[in-house]
């Protein structure tokens, strides 16, 4: 569908942006969502570069995913729905999209690693109660899970490595009680996300 970008040179210009994306036919994507590239267009006139966010479905039929990407900027309108609208999963804003694409690509439980973040969001908490922080899963590696936390100092991106066992001991739990407080909290109707747990209380 087309959609139509403003510029600060005051141009306006025309992208045409997909409704639905099959990442096992339209395989590129997977690379642009996972290193930011999704969705850049370059202005026609001045070439600047943007990133808008606009509603898409992503769907990874192999990973058993059906993702419904909503804009950051329909956070609160996403809150104030009365119900679901359909059988997919949400996620909200472009970088939440990268970080669950990789938690599908390693064959990883979203909801463990939703648990994990909540404890690492803890901890920036404790070192730093000033800094308003993002916790991003990035990938597994022979050492572990490894999670980058921005926000803690001002231009630095701090790299954590959990365990691998960790994981496991979560995912047992979450096998064990996927209704426990702590995975109940990270749900909002068709949305997982520890961001459920970190909302204003305007949007509770």
């Amino acid at each position: 569908m087309k959609q139509k970008i403003p510029c600060y040179c005051d141009n306006t210009f025309s992208v045409e942006v997909p409704a639905e994306i099959d990442l096992d036919i339209q395989k590129e994507y997977i690379d642009k969502i996972l290193d930011g590239s999704f969705m850049t267009f370059f202005c026609t006139n001045c070439g600047k570069k943007h990133k808008p966010e606009f509603p898409v479905t992503i769907l990874w039929p192999s990973k058993k995913a059906r993702l419904e990407v909503l804009p950051e900027l329909e956070r609160g309108e996403f809150y104030r729905r009365k119900k679901d609208r359909d059988s997919k999963e949400t996620v909200i804003g472009y970088p939440e999209l990268s970080d669950r694409i990789a938690v599908y690509r390693d064959g990883l439980e979203p909801a463990v690693i939703e648990a994990l973040k909540y404890y690492l969001y803890l901890k920036a908490e404790e070192t730093a109660p000033d800094a308003d922080p993002g916790v991003w899963y990035q990938r597994q590696g022979p050492e572990g899970l490894e999670f980058h936390i921005h926000g803690l100092k001002r231009d630095e991106i701090a790299v954590t490595i959990l365990p691998l066992n960790l994981y496991e001991k979560t995912l047992r739990d979450y096998t064990a009680h996927p209704t426990g407080e702590l995975f109940a909290s990270l749900r909002h109707h068709s949305y997982l996300s520890v961001q459920n747990m970190r909302r204003p209380e305007a949007l509770k």
